[in-house]
This record gives structure tokens, C-alpha cells and sequence, in this order.
């Protein structure tokens, strides 16, 4: 996507070829720094750190750490080590253990001395296939806000979404904003509501920064205002992204995002949840086994932001002594969501709507 009208992808290959760059998004929107990752250890930390994060970007830079972890030691051990050690950063997106079963299969197959190129391709493979897939969700999604455009006779669709699932959560694209992208570049006219997304702020400071660089039209608002729009009819269409879907269709994704979908619920407003297939976790058929991730309190009780002279500051703001809990994602159970936008296209949010688009998912459970 665009940023003062330069194109980038959210991780890529480094100029030196053994390694790769991200975008450090715990800079956003204040300073656009780039980050070499050359070694394991360095996409691991990028990855706990949240200076990439969105389950699709997580899993890309799971790949890459695998490859650099290869340039150290390509042994079955190395590779069983790397994968140990990235698995171990963030339990929720399930894209991470897709990225490393992937790259798991791929090298195994190996003999020793072939895997460092190997490795290196599969993830910019990977890579390449995040974007043609999210590329597909927005080709898919877009139908969707037309229908709603064809309504309102010219005026803007407006559409409400909950922390970031564009394409700094993807490699390129998004989820998400993907039909959001789509919508604005052939000249429909959206609004998007961009909730703050407290406590991280990925609303508020990843969003906005992605939509504004791409020019489409938004406005912040806290995360508690989305019912409050819904209720005056400010709102046309929620779409969220997901770090892990269940074969029958609860959805787990930035905490907060259960409430909007009750909000919607109610208030009869269509909410969708775009998402790729390697976000889709067959394995598990309720919500209520997705590990939910608990983040540190200082996220909780600290706030990042930029001071009247121009340097960052993080400043607290609850008072010394009181305990916080950081509950990084809830789930949003399937009778909530209106339906899923995918790859292979949009389906009702059931286990029978996700067999039908994945069928090769069907025959596996019948083996």
C-alpha cells in the first residue's frame, strides 16, 4: 500500500539477501523506521514486542525467522529449535504455528545443505501468497459496501472496524480493509469509524495511519462510541479481521470486539469477519479452547504518545499501586457474526459455510 504515493509491504527481503526488513509498527504513527531481522532471535522479539503483529504478518515473520535461524544452524535440531522458540511468542494467531508447520514440512523434506535457500523462497512464497489472498478478500468484500453504496444513492457507506486488520496486519493489503481499499479505489464513497483500540492503540495509531496515507476518509472514536453509532444509525457494516476462527465459527480477535458484535446484534447491523484460510484452525470446534493471551499490566496502566515538542513520552495513567489485567483477545461466538469473507469468497458464518468453500476440509474430517 501507499505511503506518500511510495508503495510497501509490511516485511521484505533485505537488500543483502540474509535478511529481512519490517516496519516497526511500535513507532507508528509518529516515525515510519524500518528494522533489519538477521537472526532467530530477532524475529522472535519483533514479534513479542508487537513491532510486527496482525496474525497474517506474524506468520510471514515466523517464515523469515526460520530462514535466518537456518543461516546458524540447518540441522533437524535448528530447525525443531527455531520453531520451539517463534511458537513460543504469541499463542493466539493461529497463523503462527500455519507459518512454522509450513516451513516445518518444506525443510524436513531437505537434506541438510539445501535448506538456507530453501527456507528463504518458502517464506517469500508465504509472503507472496498473503498478498494474492488478501487481494482476493478485498476483490470478494467489496460487493458488500456496493450493496450498501447502491442504497444510499451517492452518500458514504459508513463502516465500523476494531483494531488494525489492513495491510500493516498483512503483508500487503489487509483483511479487513482490504474491501475497505477496494471500495475507495474504485470511487465508492466510504466513511470507516476507527476504534482507539485501547490498551495498545492499534486503532487509533495504525489504522488511521494506513487510511489516512492511502486517502480514505475516517474518524477516530473510543472504543465505547461504537454502540452509541449503531443506535443513531451511523453505522452501515462492521468488518473485523480474526488471529484464529474455529471450524464451526467463533472467531477470536482483539479484545473488545465481542461487544461490538453484540452491539450489532442488536441494533441489526451486519458484521463480518474477513479472514484468510490459514487463520481458520480446524483443529478446534468451540471458541472457548482458543488460548487467550494476557499481555503486561503497563499496557493497561501506561500510555504512549507524543508531547507538544515533538519527542514521545510514555506517561502513566492510572494510580501507582492498582493492579490491571491484560486480556489481549475475547471471542465472538458464531450466532453473532453475519458472515465471513474469505479467499474463496463470502459465506454465512457456520461449520456447513466453511466446509463448502474449503471442501478439501471435508474430506479430511471424514478420513
Amino acid at each position: 500500500m501507499n505511503i506518500d504515493n511510495k508503495p510497501y509491504r509490511s516485511i521484505w527481503l533485505g537488500e543483502d539477501g540474509v535478511s529481512a526488513e519490517i516496519i516497526d509498527q511500535t513507532k507508528l504513527p509518529f516515525a515510519l523506521e524500518t528494522v533489519p531481522l538477521k537472526t532467530l532471535d530477532d524475529a522472535a522479539e519483533a514479534i513479542s514486542s508487537m513491532k510486527v503483529r496482525g496474525a497474517p504478518l506474524i506468520g510471514a515473520t515466523a517464515a523469515y525467522g526460520v530462514a535466518l535461524a537456518m543461516r546458524a544452524d540447518a540441522s533437524e535440531d535448528g530447525l525443531d529449535r527455531a520453531c520451539e522458540v517463534l511458537a513460543a511468542t504469541r499463542p493466539t494467531a493461529i497463523n503462527l504455528r500455519w507459518a512454522l508447520d509450513e516451513m516445518k514440512t518444506e525443510l524436513k523434506a531437505l537434506p541438510q545443505g539445501a535448506r538456507v535457500a530453501a527456507a528463504f523462497a518458502r517464506a517469500a512464497e508465504i509472503c507472496d501468497e498473503d498478498v494474492e489472498t488478501c487481494r482476493k478478500i478485498g476483490e470478494h468484500g467489496v460487493g458488500l459496501i456496493k450493496a450498501h453504496a447502491d442504497k444510499k444513492l451517492g452518500a458514504p457507506v459508513n463502516i465500523l472496524t476494531h483494531c488494525n486488520a489492513g495491510w500493516l496486519a498483512t503483508v500487503d493489503w489487509g483483511t479487513a480493509l482490504a474491501p475497505i481499499y477496494r471500495a475507495h479505489d474504485e470511487g465508492i464513497a466510504v466513511h470507516v469509524w476507527v476504534d482507539e483500540t485501547r490498551p495498545r492503540n492499534q486503532g487509533a495509531s495504525l489504522t488511521a495511519f494506513e487510511l489516512g496515507a492511502h486517502g480514505v476518509p475516517h474518524t477516530i472514536v473510543a472504543d465505547n462510541v461504537g454502540g452509541h453509532l449503531m443506535q443513531q444509525g451511523l453505522v452501515d457494516l462492521c468488518i473485523v479481521g480474526t488471529d484464529r476462527t474455529t471450524a464451526n465459527g467463533d472467531v477470536a480477535n482483539k479484545i473488545g470486539t465481542y461487544l461490538k458484535a453484540l452491539a450489532a446484534k442488536d441494533n441489526g447491523v451486519q458484521f463480518f469477519v474477513a479472514l484468510p484460510h490459514s487463520t481458520l484452525d480446524w483443529s478446534l470446534n468451540d471458541g472457548s479452547a482458543i488460548p487467550i493471551e494476557e499481555r503486561h499490566a503497563r499496557e493497561v496502566t501506561h500510555m504512549t504518545g507524543q508531547l507538544p515538542d515533538g519527542s514521545i513520552a510514555t506517561v502513566a495513567i492510572a494510580p501507582e499501586g492498582s493492579s490491571a489485567a491484560n486480556f489481549a483477545f475475547d471471542v465472538t461466538p458464531a450466532r453473532l457474526v453475519t458472515g465471513f469473507i474469505t479467499e474463496r469468497g463470502v459465506t454465512p458464518a457456520t461449520e456447513d459455510g466453511l466446509r463448502l468453500l474449503y471442501p478439501e476440509q471435508r474430506k479430511q474430517a471424514a478420513a
